[in-house]
């Protein structure tokens, strides 16, 4: 524990919803929830104007749109997000050596080893600048925490939300922690929540009261210690760099039950491609090769093959995953598909080929039945590492792709796609993002970071003049007038 407040914490208030906000000007002050459009969706992040519905992160996407109808159901843009998030974290490392990210929108800061703080005045006046650079850089809002640890600094920066700054002053910690409720405490969730409501404890306070004794006998004597000490306000944890990432892996679930056997190899070589992607996007090659499925009655299976060597190379990551495929029966049907690396290195082996003829299978992983938390983990979508949803629901194949490389028999271009929230662009009326479509029609509002909102429009699917964009940055290099006529 410290006896300056120069730990910092920062929390970007409801940060998908507010990236979406910021480059929707038709969408600011409004209900925007992002995150698994499809039947078994789940929310990722939702507005506060969409939280005052009751709508929160984790919750079925149907049950949010019943609290809150007419809100904004927009897809995830994780491109757009890792943008953002690599700006705010630029500006939290030109501040310290010592940051560590929870997530794209969270991280702890020491600030004493940047040497920007040292005591109250001047942890206060670090957070307040940070908070107008965050603002100057990405026109979005951040909670700040300061406090003598890393436990106090995030229950400082949950009590400052939305847009705040909470400073807890060293001596004060008791005080200020008495009155909580005790799913305050990182580590009590809702079983422990309920454990402790039983025994007649509700606060952070009654939990200091009963002892450390009695809360060993309650919770074992890992668990009691440590709650004990944090209903003290005590936490020594320093704060640690970025930590080595130990695999990397992604996954879509499907709003249909896949039974199609060469759709599901298909869609396991896709997620292959884009478990790579990622893989080469970190740095990384890896030695392990994982495959999960979870099948129509939520049973999970997960298989491995290890290869000789760590390779980032698509050919054999796909060839490895549809080996791992031949050993799962998939009759009844598959509601998702997962493919990841593991055994990470910074370096490639170099017989790829090799190696890709020489691996064997590992068998059996695991075998894990599947309850509701771990299903609304994955319905976002592509969830590897923590993260919600692909940026778009995996598209189904027409009897004419599935059937696709019969000899003789062409292949059909599918129907264009264009989900709630992605970015297009028309030749006429410029950059705009997907309303809604269906019936053959899809509506884009022409609007960009920074506009007027804009106008409305409506197209048919296959228009030639309209196509698919990357994100525009929240700040600077707009395009101002390209809204396009009215």
């Amino acid at each position: 524990m410290r006896a300056a407040p120069t730990i910092l914490h920062l929390d970007m208030d409801a940060f998908y919803a507010s990236v979406e906000q910021a480059s929707k000007p038709s969408l600011r002050g409004k209900a925007v929830i992002v995150g698994g459009l499809g039947p078994r969706g789940v929310v990722a992040t939702a507005s506060y104007e969409a939280r005052r519905f009751g709508v929160h992160s984790a919750m079925p996407m149907g049950q949010a749109r019943r609290l809150c109808p007419n809100g904004a159901y927009l897809i995830p843009r994780f491109s757009l997000y890792r943008q953002v998030s690599d700006v705010v974290m630029a500006l939290l490392r030109e501040l310290s050596p010592l940051v560590e990210p929870l997530s794209l929108d969270e991280a702890f800061v020491d600030l004493e080893a940047g040497g920007v703080a040292f005591d109250s005045r001047t942890a206060r006046t670090t957070g307040e600048r940070l908070r107008a650079d965050i603002r100057a850089a990405t026109g979005l809002s951040g909670s700040v925490g300061l406090a003598g640890s890393k436990m106090l600094a995030k229950v400082a920066s949950e009590e400052a939300k939305p847009a705040g700054l909470l400073l807890i002053e060293p001596g004060t910690e008791r005080e200020l922690l008495a009155p909580m409720s005790v799913r305050t405490l990182p580590g009590v969730g809702p079983a422990t929540g309920e454990h402790l409501r039983r025994a007649g404890i509700t606060t952070v306070g009654e939990l200091a009261e009963a002892g450390e004794d009695e809360l060993v006998r309650m919770l074992g004597r890992a668990h009691g210690v440590g709650l004990y000490r944090m209903a003290l306000g005590l936490d020594d944890r320093p704060v640690v760099a970025e930590r080595d990432a130990k695999s990397v892996s992604v996954e879509d679930t499907f709003d249909v039950d896949l039974h199609d056997r060469v759709r599901i190899r298909n869609e396991v070589q896709r997620l292959a491609d884009r478990c790579v992607q990622r893989l080469r996007g970190s740095g990384h090659s890896g030695r392990t090769i994982v495959l999960k499925v979870r099948r129509y009655d939520f049973s999970t299976l997960t298989r491995s093959e290890t290869l000789r060597g760590p390779t980032d190379d698509p050919a054999v990551v796909r060839e490895a995953a549809a080996r791992l495929l031949e050993g799962v029966d998939t009759t009844g049907g598959v509601r998702l598909l997962g493919v990841g690396v593991t055994g990470l290195a910074d370096y490639t082996q170099e017989d790829l080929f090799a190696q890709s003829l020489a691996a064997e299978p590992d068998g059996v992983d695991g075998t894990d039945g599947a309850d509701g938390a771990s299903e609304a983990a994955g319905t976002a979508g592509a969830g590897g590492n923590g993260e919600p949803g692909a940026a778009a629901a995996p598209v189904e194949a027409s009897g004419a792709q599935v059937a696709a490389g019969q000899p003789g028999e062409p292949e059909a271009a599918p129907e264009r796609r264009w989900p709630a929230g992605s970015d297009v662009r028309h030749a006429l009326y410029g950059p705009g993002w997907v309303q809604g479509s269906g019936v053959g029609r899809v509506t884009v509002r022409f609007e960009q970071p920074g506009s007027e909102p804009g106008r409305v429009r409506t197209f048919l699917v296959d228009d030639p003049e309209l196509e698919p964009s990357d994100p525009l940055p929240l700040v600077g290099d707009g395009e101002p007038g390209a809204a396009g006529p009215a």
